[in-house]
């Protein structure tokens, strides 16, 4: 089977889509440790055992730990298609 320069590019394109669509079992190991912090910085939070502020916090960091795990993702994907090109 002959492949073209176009169709090589193609397939990669449609495999770096499909893997950045994905998330990796670390992503989401840290999607949801992030997902619990909130859900504890809201619970603490209602029973007036931290303050608002105390709670912001604990939400930013739980959004650290996301952005943290994509841009973990994220490079993978673009390392992939780097190697591809």
């Amino acid at each position: 089977m002959k492949f073209t320069k176009a169709t090589i590019v193609a397939s990669a394109a449609a495999l770096s889509l499909g893997l950045a669509a994905c998330d990796s079992p670390q992503e989401e190991a840290a999607e949801e440790q992030a997902e619990a912090m909130e859900d504890e910085a809201e619970a603490l939070e209602d029973e007036n055992l931290i303050t608002d502020e105390e709670a912001d916090a604990m939400e930013a960091e739980a959004d650290d730990i996301e952005d943290a795990a994509e841009g973990d993702s994220d490079a993978m994907t673009e390392d992939m298609e780097e190697a591809v090109n």
